[in-house]
């Protein structure tokens, strides 16, 4: 018995790979074992494909959202992979570091720098 909609399921896993690459949603899945696949899909379902699914807002403005409530999470390994998938959906440089000092202004200022940190490592490797 699935845990999740079957059509959730596939337009999730769309928009997962066209955010953060085909080859890590697939690396991401195939590593999936008996006790992590029904996250793994029931995450890709209701995510990617119930919230991300939803067009009222444009995916560079959810990646936006994403990089704030990430940064202010301080879940940095999370924070590296959707800065990837925000600037595959159009967010600039620039204003990834706005985002970062609005971060930092809400979150404190060491979690600015934690976010700066990653987001140099991103853009140097781009």
């Amino acid at each position: 018995m699935s845990v999740f909609d079957e059509d959730l399921f596939l337009q999730g896993l769309e928009q997962r790979k066209s955010t953060l690459g085909a080859e890590y949603v697939e690396r991401n899945l195939a590593a999936a074992d008996d006790f992590t696949r029904p996250f793994q899909e029931a995450m890709t379902a209701w995510c990617w494909g119930f919230g991300w699914g939803d067009d009222t807002l444009d995916a560079k403005t959810r990646s936006m959202l994403n990089l704030s409530m990430i940064g202010a999470l301080g879940k940095m390994h999370e924070w590296e992979l959707h800065c990837r998938g925000a600037v595959s959906n159009g967010v600039s440089k620039e204003e990834v570091r706005a985002i970062i000092h609005v971060i930092a202004i809400y979150c404190g200022v060491p979690q600015g720098l934690e976010c700066f940190r990653v987001a140099k490592k991103v853009f140097d490797e781009s």
